[in-house]
């Protein structure tokens, strides 16, 4: 398997927070992937942290990949001018081929929908069936509390240590990249019981 990083997967909100400073680091996020020239793999969004990640890759001339349920371009949701856009079905669909696409996970501020798909992505990572690495980008702290509930899971002997541990949690692009590529082939398969 190769150790570098093609494309990567990016989850974030589709709208725009409270935090002005977001909109700017998913800009910044997008923009930093293309200038490294890595593409980008994102939900098709056009709107909130969604747009502005995509924005900022489109500006610096990457490569981005957007995958959309239907029902989302139906409500003018999504975006026709990046790279490609994959239209799907079903939201298990859009997920199963972003994963297809990505080489890794980058997971920015969102609501429950962005928390929703990094953890089953990384559940896949622990169980085997995708060996790809995730990150948490905690922009401003963002994430700090629910990893700290994460932790919880582990005390509590629902989720063994080394699983968490493999999770990147970066405050930059650069500690982001660094981490991912670091755990690229790492696999836990293996280890179904902890």
């Amino acid at each position: 398997m190769s150790s570098e990083l093609d494309r990567v997967a990016v989850f974030c909100g589709s709208s725009p927070g409270h935090d002005e400073r977001l909109m700017s680091t998913a800009y910044g996020v997008g923009r930093g992937l293309a200038e490294r020239g890595i593409g980008l793999v994102y939900g098709g969004g056009g709107f909130g942290l969604m747009g502005a990640v995509s924005q900022g890759a489109l500006d610096a001339g990457g490569e981005v990949i957007g995958v959309i349920p239907r029902s989302m371009v139906e409500r003018e949701w999504g975006r026709d001018d990046l790279t490609e856009l994959r239209v799907v079905e079903t939201m298990h669909e859009r997920k199963a081929l972003m994963a297809e696409y990505a080489d890794a996970f980058v997971c920015l501020p969102g609501g429950i929908g962005t928390l929703e798909e990094i953890v089953e992505v990384w559940s896949w990572r622990q169980i085997g069936f995708n060996d790809d690495p995730v990150c948490f980008f905690n922009a401003g702290g963002f994430w700090t509390p629910m990893l700290t509930a994460f932790q919880g899971l582990v005390d509590a002997g629902f989720v063994r240590q080394d699983v968490v541990d493999d999770v990147v949690v970066a405050e930059t692009l650069d500690e982001a990249l660094s981490g991912l590529t670091a755990r690229i082939g790492r696999e836990f398969g293996d280890k179904l019981r902890g």
